[in-house]
Order: structure tokens, then C-alpha cells, then sequence
């Protein structure tokens, strides 16, 4: 689809600087929410927002349609009456990056307790009633998902080996008899994962209802592919390119591209595009329906993998020796089209790029993606300047990948940086707000700032470098970053380059 001519700011939640030692959805995000109405933004970009798994990563969750319990707000417990303040209070502060471990240790325990508490006086104190009926109604409403995914999380507690390929037999292959023994054993710890689901999705909801007030959509991201630790493929192993002992035979990467020169090895298994096809791709439009439940936009990750993918044979230990195979493409959108009518899909279209990529973003009227940091390179790379791009794109400064634009200037050599000048004039050293002019004055659709340029932050503030396994996705921004004199310089931005609307507004 098409959408208008706006702007935008990309910020995971679990960057903003919210009590408790990682973003989430609290008074934090509230604020963020006002900032981007007085910048006159009208667009939130956020990473998938499903429970992470090891590495902390956004992209390689344990479920693609789960929410990640970290990113409750305590304090919205608190003033639910689910929990005391006294049991929050001396929980890491708003400061400093994440430390995933300290989050777990600390704060995933008093949410587990609000939880309990919860399902203890739910049912019988009126003081929840409301929220009981809500409770209720959304197990009945998630239920395709939300049971098995709640098997899932306490299994993964109870056997505690890192990955569910490593539980007993009975349990991995999910025999009924199996399953049937759990439920009567963990009743309650199924329960409370579910609680948890409500509690985030209620969060959510409120919070993307205040952004929608002040008119601002959020812009979501749904990763191609899923982990081979997650809830989906154990509970699916069918839809999985998997041996009879449910190990991966092929698993899904990229060649060797600007970012690795061995390719990059994500280790998720690929998809059995014939099964999912035989089933009119059942699976997957209950995840982009579960994707526009969650955003109003969808950012399709890795998009070229829908028409063809880079498959690596398990036992490699680079992506160097793997090779393309053709995806189903035009057939798994035109069946998406069918079942939730036209949907608002942008396609990460970064990368090598074919022709046949490009037919079938613009078969199905997907903006594609074009990265500012990206054009001073090589002439192939000059259509990432902002002259070159056409009204079907969403442009950035950089992206959660891209190192931040003071810190990419700050790596630059010599003759990158004329480059740069020759292009948005003198920068006197600080590149970012000449760049956010120039992304912000082309002719794309969508215009989106990393909160780390509007921050002016150098690489410190990088939240992923690909193809490094550890130090990545813990970056938050400082607290009172959002002040009025940073709203109103980029809004004055907004007004000069007329990106004043709604998105979704009729183009």
C-alpha cells in the first residue's frame, strides 16, 4: 500500500531509560510518546517486541507471537494493585545500559510475583474483576497461540537445558500423554505465563492507544525467520526443514556481504515452503495477523527471503557454502492479500537486491529501504543518496544494524568524508543533523531518525553490530534525553521539508 509523506524516529522499548533496568512499557514510553507529538513525528519504529532469547537478540526470539515479559512496566503492576511498591522499590534505576542478566535476576521475579498475586485474588476480589473478564476473554481470544507458548516457557524452566531439541523424547516429540502429565504437574506456572501475556498485552494496548491519540502510528518489525529455540518450531516441526530426531538440515544466513566477509550464519532453520504452501500458508497469516494486531505498520525483515533465500547446510560453520533457493514469493503474499485484505508492509530490502526482489516489492506496493551512511561508498551504492530515491521508500539516517552516524563519521577515511561535505556541505565534524536535513528533505515516504543521531551519540550507543555474537542490544538512551529544545529542532525540520501527516492517511 501506499502511505504519505511523514517522518519518524526508530527507539527499541527496551532503550528507553525506564525504571528497573531496561525499557518498558511504563511512564518512560508515555514520555517518549509526548516527545515524538511535539517533534511533529507521526511514526515509532520499535524491533520485534517477542520474548529474546540467548544473546538478548529481538531476531531470534522464542516466539513469534509472544511478548516479551521484560518489557512490563512494574509500575503499572504497582498501580494495577497486582504488586506492593515496598516489593519494587531498589530495582536498577533509569541509567546506564541493560544488563540482561540483572533484569532477569531481579526484576522477571517481581513480575512473576505480580502475576501470582494476581491469579490468587483475581477470581474473587472485586477490586479485579474487570481485569479478570479482560483475562479471560483474552486466553479465549490468543488461545491458538498463547497455550502452547505457555507449555513452552515452563518446559524450558523445568528442564533448563538451553534448548527444547534437548528435552526427553516424550516431551520434545509432544506426545499428548506427555503434554497431559505437564499440565496436571505445572498447572499453575501455565497459568502464570499467561498472566504474563495479558499483562503485556495490556500494556501494550494502552500505550500504542496514546501514541494513536497523538497521532502516531507505530512501525513493527517481523523477522522472516524464526529461532530454531522457540515455541513455534517445537510446537510446528512440520512447517521446519528438520531430521527425524528434529535436528536442522538446512539453516538460513546471507553470503558475504558488506558486514561479514564470510557471510553471516544465523543458525535458523528454514522454512518447508511446499508444506506451508499445501496448507494455503495457514501459519503464516496467523503471524501477520498477529503482526497488525501489534503495530500499525509491518517492517518485513530480510524481505529478499521471500523470494529467495540463502540456504546453508547445518554442519557448516560459515555461510560461505550455502546457496540460493527460490521462495514461494508472489503465492505467500497474494494469500496473505486474500485472508487480511491489504496490509501496510514495508520491505528491508538492504542487501543484495535482484530483479526479481524488485518485482515483487512492487507487485505487492511495498516501500523498500534505502540507508543514507550506505551512498558514500562504491557508484552501485550511490542509490542510497537522497536525489536517487522514489516516492515508494522509508529512508534512514541508519539503522539498528548501521553504526550511528557520528560514529560511522568518526571512522570515516579522508576521501569518504569530502564525500560526505561535497554532498550536505561543511559539517565542522558533526555529520548527523546535515544527513537528518538531507533524509528528511527527499522524496521518500517515510523518513526515519535513529534516536541515537537525534542524540548526536558516537558508537557507544551502537544497539547491534551483525555478525558479533556478544555486547549487542543493550544500549538506553540517557535519561532526559527528550527535552523540548531537541522536539522543537526537529520539528522545525518537519515543518520545513512538509512531513507533517499521518502515514496511513490517504497518500
Amino acid at each position: 500500500m501506499e502511505f504519505s509523506r511523514s517522518s519518524g524516529v526508530l527507539l527499541h522499548v527496551s532503550s528507553l531509560p525506564s525504571y528497573g533496568g531496561i525499557g518498558d512499557l511504563g511512564p518512560a514510553a508515555y514520555e517518549f510518546v509526548a516527545f515524538l507529538a511535539a517533534a511533529k513525528q507521526h511514526v515509532w519504529q520499535v524491533l520485534p517486541l517477542c520474548p529474546t532469547g540467548y544473546g538478548n537478540s529481538p531476531y531470534a526470539g522464542s516466539s513469534a507471537f509472544a511478548g516479551n515479559p521484560f518489557l512490563i512496566s512494574v509500575e503499572l503492576l504497582a498501580e494495577w494493585g497486582w504488586i506492593g511498591r515496598e516489593r519494587i522499590a531498589g530495582l536498577a534505576g533509569k541509567g546506564g545500559n541493560v544488563d540482561f542478566g540483572g533484569v532477569e535476576g531481579r526484576k522477571l521475579p517481581l513480575i512473576e510475583e505480580a502475576a501470582e498475586n494476581f491469579l490468587e485474588r483475581g477470581q474473587s476480589d472485586e477490586e479485579f474483576v474487570g481485569q479478570w473478564k479482560e483475562f479471560e476473554a483474552f486466553c479465549s481470544a490468543e488461545a491458538g497461540w498463547l497455550v502452547d507458548y505457555a507449555f513452552y516457557a515452563v518446559l524450558r524452566r523445568e528442564y533448563n537445558t538451553g534448548a527444547w531439541t534437548a528435552w526427553p523424547e516424550p516431551v520434545r516429540k509432544r506426545r499428548p500423554e506427555a503434554l497431559a502429565q505437564i499440565a496436571a504437574k505445572h498447572g499453575r506456572a501455565l497459568a502464570r505465563e499467561q498472566v504474563l501475556q495479558f499483562a503485556f498485552a495490556k500494556q501494550w494496548n494502552a500505550l500504542r492507544e496514546a501514541a494513536g491519540r497523538q497521532g502516531i502510528r507505530v512501525l513493527g518489525d517481523v523477522a522472516i525467520f524464526v529461532n530454531m529455540d522457540s515455541a513455534d518450531v517445537w510446537v510446528h516441526p512440520e512447517l521446519f526443514e528438520l531430521d527425524e530426531e528434529l535436528q536442522p538440515v538446512r539453516i538460513a544466513g546471507v553470503p558475504p556481504d558488506y558486514f561479514s566477509p564470510t557471510g553471516q550464519r544465523w543458525g535458523n532453520p528454514l522454512y518447508r515452503w511446499d508444506v506451508l504452501e499445501e496448507s494455503g500458508f495457514e501459519w503464516w497469516i496467523d503471524r501477520i495477523r498477529r503482526a497488525c494486531q501489534l503495530y500499525d505498520i509491518v517492517r518485513l525483515d530480510h524481505f529478499r527471503g521471500f523470494e529467495a533465500f540463502w540456504a546453508i547446510p547445518a554442519e557448516e560453520e560459515t555461510a560461505i557454502n550455502g546457496a540460493w533457493v527460490k521462495a514461494p514469493g508472489l503465492k505467500l503474499f497474494t494469500a496473505l492479500e486474500e485472508a487480511l485484505g491489504p496490509l501496510p508492509l514495508v520491505a528491508e530490502d538492504l542487501g543484495l537486491i535482484t530483479a526479481e526482489v524488485d518485482a515483487l516489492r512492487m507487485e505487492m506496493r511495498m516501500p523498500g529501504m534505502k540507508v543514507i551512511q550506505f551512498g558514500f561508498s562504491d557508484k552501485g551504492a550511490h542509490m542510497h543518496l537522497p536525489h536517487q530515491y522514489t516516492a515508494g521508500t522509508v529512508a534512514y539516517t541508519g539503522t539498528h544494524d548501521n553504526d550511528t552516524t557520528q560514529g560511522w563519521w568518526n571512522s570515516l577515511d579522508a576521501a569518504t568524508r569530502r564525500a560526505v561535505e561535497t554532498y550536505v556541505g561543511p559539517v565542522g565534524g558533526r555529520p548527523v543533523w546535515p544527513l537528518i536535513r538531507a533524509t528528511e528533505a527527499s522524496v521518500a515516504e517515510l523518513a526515519v531518525v535513529p534516536a541515537q543521531d537525534l542524540l548526536e551519540l558516537g558508537s557507544e550507543a551502537r544497539m547491534n553490530t551483525p555478525a558479533v555474537g556478544a555486547g549487542n542490544w543493550g544500549w538506553r538512551a540517557p535519561e532526559g534525553s527528550w527535552t523540548a529544545e531537541l522536539a522543537a529542532r526537529l520539528a522545525a525540520i518537519v515543518e520545513m521539508t512538509d512531513r507533517e501527516n499521518d502515514p496511513l492517511a490517504p497518500a
